[in-house]
């Protein structure tokens, strides 16, 4: 209790400062070291059932001690920022709050998500907080963009003290990342600086992070202070695997998983592609390639690289498409379940208002026109059966992070939206493109 009209019961914040801890709590201080386990986190189950991850004290403290080396403007300005982001992720709990409580900044938690009936507090929240440092899944900044371009008070609000835009690296649109350039310059006649970072539960969550200048989505950096990274082949891609301080050492109650998780060398087998940006030139980072678990083959036995072609489809299908999740495992084409922009739907649709049902816009001409223009480009340019898209499912609920379904690293976990569709019967809208078909 902080204030007055304390209740019974209540302790006074005075009353505990004034306390001498005593021997119980040094001896159990004394206790604690680099090994100490801090937490258990579950992993978002994009590979299996959800996995509990140790993270020791030694993980969380190399993370952050690794992020203020390589963004050294924390020290110089304490961070503030406004954060939906949940402690039950490591991206919410291990990055950003331990960010606050290691560089003495603010954190306001935004009562909000991206998601109906809710993203309106955040918006209120970010015009109430001005904050220094944005985080958001790619999901949050699909929403978060059509508000900035049409009240220019909350966009100047949103960039007034803001030094960095902070996003996941391996689902943001390039169009995305465009139009918040395009906002940053309109509020403050320059680009406020993109940032990014790759990891995951079982690295706590940093190993690799950008700390250089980059103009374009999909670069996730380098490795951090401390940390080695593995390009190791796997198939036709190369496997990012982690070494350093930052990783875990194991899951809880499950020892049996370590050896699995683990090459021979050492390294944490991420499952993660990835290669670098330019082959010769390393120091200009690595580039997210792709989920290995995510690959599928089609009845004719081709594979189908799902990260790949799902990040061509949402840029090809843009603005209509936020995000998408590939389908045809076993099946003789492949398939898309959509996750609609519906802000760029109801700008399609001349007589939709802000309370136009989801439903009512999948099933609109106009958003289907849209969409089979941009798969008929994209199949014209890759007519194979490993890229070409034959079939869409327009969702109407937007993918569900309490649900597993956006990942600890910030994006689509195919796995958990393709079951749970399977399992609730999600409601969407079919559509077949004649267009996309040919």
């Amino acid at each position: 209790m902080v204030g007055g009209n304390p209740r019974d019961g209540d302790e006074l914040l005075s009353d505990l400062v004034g306390t001498y801890p005593g021997k119980t709590l040094e001896d159990a201080a004394a206790a604690v070291g680099p090994d100490t386990v801090a937490k258990v986190l579950f992993t978002s189950g994009s590979t299996g059932m959800p996995k509990g991850v140790k993270n020791t004290q030694r993980m969380l403290c190399s993370n952050q001690q690794a992020i203020r080396q390589l963004w050294p403007f924390l020290e110089d300005r304490p961070p503030v920022i406004v954060d939906w982001l949940p402690w039950s992720h490591t991206f919410g709990a291990n990055h950003n709050f331990n960010m606050i409580l290691f560089n003495g900044g603010t954190l306001y938690i935004d009562g909000g998500k991206p998601a109906p009936g809710l993203f309106g507090t955040s918006i209120s929240n970010l015009r109430d907080v001005p904050a220094t440092m944005y985080f958001n899944v790619p999901a949050g900044y699909a929403l978060l963009i059509p508000h900035l371009q049409r009240d220019p008070d909350l966009r100047d609000i949103f960039f007034r003290e803001l030094d960095v835009l902070f996003y996941a690296a391996a689902a943001l649109p390039q169009k995305l990342w465009q139009e918040l350039e395009e906002l940053s310059i309109a509020a403050r006649g320059e680009r406020v600086r993109m940032l990014s970072a790759w990891g995951s539960t079982e690295t706590a969550p940093m190993a690799t992070t950008v700390h250089f200048t980059i103009e374009e989505a999909g670069v996730i950096g380098l490795p951090a202070p401390g940390t080695e990274v593995k390009l190791a082949p796997v198939g036709s891609k190369t496997e990012l695997r982690v070494k350093g301080p930052n990783v875990t050492p194991g899951y809880w109650r499950r020892p049996d998983l370590r050896e699995e998780a683990f090459d021979d060398d050492g390294f944490f087998k991420m499952g993660d592609a990835g290669r670098l940006a330019d082959a010769d030139d390393p120091s200009r980072g690595l580039v997210f390639d792709g989920r290995l678990a995510e690959n599928f083959k089609l009845s004719s036995g081709t594979w189908v690289h799902a990260g790949d072609l799902r990040v061509a489809a949402v840029a090809v299908c843009a603005p209509v498409v936020q995000d998408a999740v590939l389908t045809g495992h076993d099946r003789d084409e492949i398939g898309l379940l959509v996750f609609p922009n519906m802000a760029a739907c109801r700008a399609l649709v001349p007589e939709a208002t802000d309370t136009t049902p989801a439903e009512d816009l999948v099933v609109h001409s106009a958003v289907h026109e849209a969409l089979a223009a941009g798969l008929k480009a994209h199949n014209d340019r890759s007519p194979s059966g490993s890229r070409r898209i034959t079939r869409v499912l327009l969702m109407t609920d937007p993918p569900n992070i309490d649900a597993n379904e956006i990942t600890d690293k910030g994006y689509l976990n195919q796995r958990a939206v393709l079951g749970s569709n399977a399992c609730t019967g999600r409601v969407g809208a079919t559509w077949w493109s004649s267009e996309a078909r040919r």
